[in-house]
């Protein structure tokens, strides 16, 4: 394994998404080989509760992105639209 703090990074997120508290999840999987698996879920019924759940999870998860990657936000998304236009979901 290259970075020796990625064990310990998905022990702890496993703990995290078993917590009683969330109310909002997305876990994004990228394999070896290059396989993806995704699992998005919201504890929200109504419509906009919904949206903003969803702006929350991508503007973290964007943050996070740019920051690791030494992008801009902006890179980050242009490549993400992209990338989602592309996607086939199942």
């Amino acid at each position: 394994m290259e970075n020796p703090e990625f064990e310990e990074l998905q022990e702890h997120a496993s703990e995290a998404v078993t917590g009683d508290e969330l109310r909002s999840v997305y876990v994004g999987l990228v394999h070896h080989g290059g396989e993806q698996e995704y699992y998005f879920g919201n504890d929200v019924e109504e419509n906009e509760g919904l949206q903003e759940m969803t702006a929350v999870q991508l503007g973290m998860l964007l943050r996070v992105l740019a920051d690791r990657s030494d992008a801009t936000p902006a890179e980050i998304a242009d490549a993400a639209v992209d990338h989602a236009a592309q996607m086939q979901l199942q």
